[in-house]
């Protein structure tokens, strides 16, 4: 499809693009809210600026997409492939994510009180959780979000809030925590293995924090 198919579809009220071919287009600025993209291939299109609140992504493939500023609020991305993906101050609030974001950059973005822990009751192609490893998340706002499970080894979180995050069971090994605010955040069952805490923000106020494990491999300076 081209951007002016899209356009007119959207013009005609059309919503559902299952599996529609949407990669390399340039979608930037357009209301998409709502629209299904199940299983879409929309690897190198740019979103930019987008609304797609509501939106279905489930197993849509976003690998290198550019999301920036776009706003996915309650959006669903269930499977879905979005390393390298680019969501610098995208508003995720509230949206349900077990996607692979694997080296995306998140600079600002909002997540709180989105859901990116594992779903336990559907395991049959392995464990669905957020997969966050080595992306960059400076300076996220994960107020309340759900990281339980979720993978986010060396990835970075400096000046990331997590107020009230729950992140137990979540791999944080090797990530950098610097200046993070973890208050009222939960660490238990958390794996801090070789994580940088340094300069923390509301320690004292967080969770079970010595119920995380590998503390004694913890990087404090």
């Amino acid at each position: 499809m081209t951007r002016a198919e899209v356009e007119t579809a959207l013009a005609s009220h059309e919503t559902d693009f299952t599996g529609k071919k949407l990669s390399g287009l340039d979608l930037s600025g357009l209301n998409l809210s709502g629209v299904q993209f199940r299983a879409a291939r929309l690897n190198k299109t740019k979103l930019i600026g987008a609304k797609l609140d509501g939106a279905i992504l489930n197993q849509a493939w976003l690998l290198d997409a550019d999301l920036t500023r776009a706003s996915l609020q309650n959006a669903q991305m269930l499977g879905a492939q979005m390393r390298g993906a680019k969501l610098d101050g995208a508003n995720l609030a509230g949206a349900r994510i077990t996607a692979d974001i694997s080296g995306g950059s998140l600079l600002r973005t909002i997540l709180t009180g989105a859901n990116l822990s594992a779903d336990m009751k559907n395991q049959s192609m392995g464990l669905m959780r957020a997969v966050l490893r080595s992306a960059n998340l400076s300076g996220a706002d994960l107020r309340q979000a759900d990281l339980s499970r979720a993978d986010l080894e060396f990835a970075s979180l400096t000046n990331a809030n997590l107020t009230g995050a729950s992140l137990r069971g979540a791999l944080l090994g090797g990530a950098n925590l610097t200046a993070v605010t973890v208050s009222e955040a939960d660490f238990s069952g958390a794996d801090l293995a070789s994580a940088r805490l340094v300069n923390p923000i509301g320690l004292e106020a967080a969770k079970n924090f010595d119920q995380a494990i590998n503390l004694d491999r913890l990087l404090r300076e």
